[in-house]
């Protein structure tokens, strides 16, 4: 007997990366998960590697029709929704100065990373509501939590997610319905080369977006490398009774990124030995 035995799930933007390996996760511990995606072609990919117990469902997550039809059609199907994964997200365009950033793409932006997340979590609670309880989670990222130039409607969405997790948690107690957040940080998904590698050739895109890591990671206090499957366990310790008494909450999960940079070469420190040289 696992975990989430006769429990039904669903994860936005499941079809690759971060959202695949929750549903992998998920679909481990027992559960039934149906992948809300707009891609469909990964989305068959993915079903074939989760097996029997994961389904696919066409949706724009910026649409709010659509996101009550994938719900309604879960209640149907399943007759209960006990996790809704708010996960689908998309990075925006990177312009690293404000003044060379025309927002061309802060509805787009703003529509899946935030209204998504929001109309998302309203669908599913009017679900979770009329059978005994649920467990929302919202993806927000450390680029929620962190102020930084560049990708400026993806901070700005990022974080408005992390403020709207509380107050859903706020509202939705009564219902039994928890609602958390994790803010992934440096996760080994193809996204960052996607978002910071405009105007690199294709052939050095690989390189450029190891380097960005290894940069990242000399300033997390844990040298390691993120994995999905380290999401898929923080989102696993959300939706089961681990986490009962646990709502309104942000988990990063960045290798101590979020807390602060350690002692490096190129710090303080470094400009201490240099001097004491």
């Amino acid at each position: 007997m696992t975990e989430l035995t006769g429990k039904v799930a669903i994860v936005t933007g499941g079809s690759a990366g971060i959202g695949l390996g929750i549903a992998a996760g998920l679909v481990r511990e027992g559960a039934r998960v149906v992948i809300a995606d707009i891609d469909e072609v990964a989305g068959k990919q993915a079903l074939a590697a989760l097996g029997e117990n994961a389904s696919f469902w066409h949706t724009d997550v910026a649409d709010q029709q659509q996101l009550r039809d994938l719900v309604d059609h879960v209640a149907s199907t399943h007759s209960r929704l006990d996790i809704m994964i708010n996960n689908a997200g998309i990075g925006g365009a990177n312009h690293p100065r404000l003044l060379d950033d025309d927002l061309s793409d802060f509805h787009q932006v703003m529509g899946i990373d935030l209204l998504g997340v929001m109309a998302g979590t309203r669908e599913a609670a009017r679900v979770m509501k009329d059978n005994g309880g649920g467990s929302v989670v919202n993806i927000s990222s450390i680029g929620g939590m962190n102020a930084s130039s560049g990708n400026w409607a993806y901070h700005v969405a990022k974080s408005s997610v992390i403020m709207f997790t509380k107050c859903a948690a706020i509202d939705l107690g009564e219902h039994n319905i928890r609602v958390n957040a994790i803010a992934p940080g440096n996760i080994e998904t193809d996204i960052l080369g996607r978002n910071q590698g405009a105007g690199v050739p294709d052939e050095k895109r690989a390189e450029f977006t190891r380097s960005i890591r290894e940069f990242i990671i000399s300033r997390q206090p844990l040298k390691l490398q993120g994995k999905v499957e380290d999401i898929a366990q923080a989102v696993l310790f959300f939706v089961t009774d681990r986490s009962r008494y646990v709502t309104g909450t942000l988990m990063p999960v960045d290798a101590g990124l979020s807390a602060g940079t350690p002692r490096s070469a190129g710090g303080i420190e470094g400009l201490r030995k240099q001097a004491q040289g």
